[in-house]
């Protein structure tokens, strides 16, 4: 399967400030795939360790870090020469060693010319230890389930991605791709993003089958639970991932930790919280009342929701079955739009990054999905699930904070109304390419209104 984040591996490749490069991500996002394919179609050979399956490793970085040491030693146990710049060296599931993950800072140091790659299911949980690793010594990438764009890719609709990605005029999209795309992103609302789940549909997989892949998947994740959560943290994080799919049936999706145990208390739970995110299961978008730039430095760290990594494994959790696929636009509205949302964080995430917030007035009268932070100013983004996008709260937003463009994204066609960008579920990726450039400079900024305007540029 294609992926986004390859264009960035060759950038890290051929970088003149190049470090061991970490890539993060939850089990099964495809991380292992992508670096193998990776090394296979830009270096002469790949060497690949992992050190969950193979428990010899983590000796072979021991007493030693010099890096010339480990090089002879994983030579003489691969039974191959390990040449630099020629070959990529990758540590898997690298958090299982900690003398491994250690060894990067020397890499660094005094042999950079190696290419080292580690990736790690759990990296985030081992990173949040205090003394576990070698800080400002790495590059780091993400990987994330995959978008909506590379869902299409995926299967097999590569021409109507470059179409989207090609659209420079904020005017709709003739009715049958319009219908054809809404069509595959229902589609995308079962499936999601699991690369496994992505490749078993596109083969032509039954639904069975690929609800079959997301459990087994959920099954991986609740099996590390047990086997890398101290002891303490185990049945909490099971309470908190199991009222997720409650949580998110709610109007109001403000995470309630009485919604886990009447009993429940944030401070018991907050461990749990903390490494189900670090661990990349979860998405937290927190609550701001002040959109002021850096939103960073106003939001509510104790309000905010709770979305799940991917939106076809949301659904695998809330037991819907494949009769989903032929619910028309029902499937938008399940669980009072929450797959919608899930969605858009999802997509969002891809682009930003883990840090999303959601703006509330403080009386809670008004509600905005999602900010978006700009260069220049704040944007608002409102989701809705189906064509109904009639918004109280984007108005009472507007008329408080007056940004340039108010944004909303639904199942409506492409469309400039007034200030209002009406952006299609579909399309939302693109939509968020142009916020990034136009975030970069006022350059971007002109052409971000040419774009608007449907200019030509």
């Amino acid at each position: 399967m294609k992926r986004d984040i390859y264009p960035q591996l060759l950038v890290w490749k051929n970088s003149a400030r190049r470090k061991p490069l970490v890539l993060r991500g939850a089990r099964q996002t495809g991380k292992t795939y992508i670096l193998q394919e990776f090394g296979q179609k830009e270096f002469d050979n790949v060497l690949y360790f992992n050190f969950e399956e193979d428990a010899r490793l983590d000796s072979l970085f021991y007493p030693s870090l010099d890096p010339k040491k480990i090089i002879a030693n994983l030579s003489l146990h691969s039974k191959e020469t390990i040449l630099p710049e020629r070959h990529l060296i990758i540590f898997d599931e690298i958090q299982f060693s900690n003398n491994a993950l250690n060894s990067l800072k020397y890499f660094h140091e005094k042999a950079n010319n190696y290419h080292i790659a580690a990736a790690g299911s759990l990296l985030g949980i081992k990173m949040s230890s205090p003394k576990s690793f070698p800080v400002g010594k790495v590059n780091f990438l993400d990987l994330f389930p995959m978008t909506f764009y590379e869902f299409l890719e995926g299967m097999g609709e590569l021409g109507l991605r470059l179409y989207l990605e090609s659209i420079k005029q904020l005017q709709p999209l003739p009715e049958a791709f319009h219908i054809e795309l809404t069509d595959l992103l229902r589609k995308y609302y079962f499936c999601g993003g699991m690369p496994e789940a992505v490749y078993c549909m596109a083969q032509g997989g039954s639904v069975q089958d690929i609800r079959k892949v997301h459990k087994e998947i959920l099954v991986s994740y609740i099996l590390d639970f047990a086997k890398h959560a101290q002891a303490s943290d185990i049945p909490k994080l099971s309470h908190v991932w199991n009222s997720i799919v409650a949580q998110l049936a709610r109007e109001n999706k403000k995470f309630m930790f009485s919604a886990i145990l009447k009993s429940a208390r944030a401070r018991d739970y907050e461990n749990a919280i903390i490494w189900l995110e670090d661990a990349g299961l979860i998405l937290r978008v927190f609550c701001v009342n002040t959109p002021k730039k850096p939103l960073k430095a106003y939001f509510n760290k104790n309000i905010f929701k709770v979305y799940v990594l991917d939106v076809g494994l949301l659904g695998a959790m809330a037991g819907e079955g494949p009769e989903m696929l032929i619910r028309g636009e029902q499937i938008f509205h399940e669980f009072a739009g929450a797959f919608t949302e899930n969605y858009a964080a999802q997509q969002l995430r891809a682009a930003f990054g883990p840090d999303l917030q959601y703006w509330k007035n403080k009386s809670g009268k008004a509600e905005v999905d999602f900010l978006l932070e700009t260069r220049e100013e704040i944007l608002p983004l409102e989701v809705k699930a189906g064509i109904n996008t009639k918004s109280k709260s984007l108005l009472f937003f507007n008329s408080k904070f007056h940004p340039s463009y108010l944004l909303r994204t639904s199942l409506r066609n492409l469309r400039l109304d007034g200030k209002t960008c009406n952006i299609p579920l579909y399309y939302l990726n693109s939509l968020l390419h142009k916020i990034k450039m136009f975030s970069q400079s006022k350059v971007m900024l002109i052409l971000f209104n040419a774009f608007i305007l449907g200019s030509n540029v």
